[in-house]
């Protein structure tokens, strides 16, 4: 287990006229089960396909046709259950939640409400080396996205694409837990890294696979703990949602303009009014979009069409005994095998793909903390300069661990090494046939360094005054050494005998 202490959430405060306020925020993340077909149907769900070419007769509401459960996506909505470590409900049911949208062709939508998959679990979120917050998930439940509306391909007419409906998604909707806009970032980041470990969701926010819905609502200090003693949300203020965002920057933005804006109405004398509201990324602000309906302005009711989904205890277990190592683990175990730092196993273990690809490479390197700085800070500072991410690395492992065996040899030093990788990452090649071939071979002959030092010393003797009164100095004489060999003779040895040579 990770080594942390749970302290009270930072509170965001924000001051107004008439004294201070704290936010309140609770999330609904809809993300998208990562499965080839639908919920109720066969139909793809391949991102970019012409519109309106993955959609069954179930999706598109044909008359008679009727939705059947893909087993995989609830297997996929348990794991995240499990992986978040929630219980799991053996009977849930779907329901019908009503309401007409033009990329909607049923008009409802198939969701749960009264009976959930998933109940409560948790997810920790990091706001700091050794400190942590613990973010309640109040539900899990399975539905099927809507459509898409297309308003800007005609200025006359909308279009829909169908592409999307009926698409598994999981609603995993927290306590309004959550206290300032850093902390509804790190929360989202955390869920999405441990989706995208369990392998249930991509977390392509640019695609729409995941998306938050953000509740915010403001109070005075001291509400919320009373919120917590007795549970009632009067203690709260009345919440506005905003809608579908795909950001973590706007997410804090949109959280901070809101605050303020509901801030300045009560303040103003007014009366928040709950609605569901949209961020204008361009404007920075949020706009009214309509009404915040409740449960029963959708008139929920159990769906006709789909018998309550009766799970057995025996398939729990053998997801949960499949599920992967998740990134907390991970992050303890990088630091105990490999003795890496806080910071450095979270950097390697924030997206899983980094994480198998320095596991590999110091595997086959041998040495877990060498491994992780040129991971870290040579390839992946590379890549993200470039604008690529680790798939794209034209580096492989083998190759990496190849330069990182030939430092520890004594082959090449750190600076020939650094003009390796360059070589390697531009043109590829075998390190080592690389140094071979160029001619790169770190210099240990310690008589031809020798020489080199002595010319040095020779042609410099007012410097050699300098270094004998200040033995700092000597460094200067070991950076003409290395320049003289072209950077290849051994550090420690061109260190050792400047040193006795100037009678340091």
């Amino acid at each position: 287990m990770l080594d942390l202490t749970y302290e009270a959430p930072p509170v965001k405060t924000i001051s107004g006229a008439t004294g201070e306020w704290e936010l309140v925020i609770g999330m609904e993340i809809h993300a998208q089960v990562s499965s080839r077909s639908k919920l109720f149907s066969g139909a793809s769900t391949k991102f970019g396909a012409e519109p309106n070419s993955n959609v069954a007769f179930v999706d598109a509401a044909m008359p008679g046709m009727l939705p059947v459960v893909n087993e995989f996506c609830i297997e996929q909505a348990v794991r995240t259950g499990l992986g978040l470590k929630a219980q799991i409900n053996l009977r849930s049911a779907f329901d019908r939640k009503n309401y007409f949208y033009p990329d909607l062709p049923q008009g409802y939508q198939i969701s749960q409400l009264y009976h959930p998959l998933v109940g409560e679990g948790e997810v920790l979120v990091e706001m700091g080396p050794g400190i942590a917050r613990l973010v309640r998930v109040e539900r899990i439940h399975v539905e099927q996205d809507a459509g898409k509306s297309i308003h800007d391909m005609d200025p006359n007419m909308s279009f829909v694409d169908l592409n999307r409906t009926g698409v598994a998604l999981m609603e995993i909707v927290s306590r309004p837990d959550i206290r300032g806009p850093e902390e509804a970032a790190a929360y989202v980041t955390k869920l999405r890294q441990i989706l995208r470990y369990l392998g249930t969701c991509d977390g392509n926010m640019q695609n729409g696979n995941l998306r938050a819905d953000v509740n915010v609502s403001v109070c005075r200090p001291g509400q919320y703990e009373k919120y917590q003693a007795t549970q009632d949300f009067g203690h709260l203020g009345t919440r506005c949602e905003i809608k579908n965002m795909n950001s973590m920057r706007f997410i804090q933005a949109a959280i901070d303009y809101e605050a303020r804006r509901q801030i300045a109405i009560l303040e103003d004398g007014g009366s928040v009014v709950q609605e569901t509201r949209l961020y204008d990324p361009d404007k920075g602000e949020t706009r009214s979009m309509r009404s915040k309906e409740e449960a029963h302005d959708y008139r929920y009711f159990p769906c006709p069409d789909l018998l309550p989904l009766e799970i057995e205890q025996a398939w729990v277990d053998d997801i949960a005994a499949s599920l992967p190592e998740l990134p907390d683990d991970k992050k303890v175990r990088f630091m105990r095998d490999f003795g890496l730092t806080d910071y450095d196993a979270s950097v390697l273990t924030a997206d899983v793909t980094n994480a198998a690809f320095f596991e590999a490479v110091a595997a086959e390197a041998g040495d877990g903390k060498l491994s992780a700085n040129w991971v870290i800070n040579e390839l992946f500072g590379r890549l993200k300069k470039e604008g690529h991410d680790i798939s794209e690395s034209p580096v492989s492992t083998d190759q990496l661990a190849g330069i990182i065996k030939l430092i520890k040899s004594g082959d090449i030093s750190g600076k020939i090494a650094k003009d390796v990788f360059e070589i390697v990452y531009t043109e590829g090649g075998d390190p080592a046939q690389i140094v071979a071939d160029r001619g790169l071979k770190q210099v240990t002959d310690t008589g031809a360094i020798e020489k080199a030092v002595d010319d040095i010393i020779a042609a410099n003797p007012a410097q050699v005054e300098k270094a004998q009164q200040n033995p700092k100095l000597a460094g200067w004489f070991v950076g003409q050494v290395m320049k003289a060999t072209g950077g290849k003779a051994n550090p420690q040895a061109v260190n050792e005998i400047v040193t006795a040579k100037l009678g340091l």
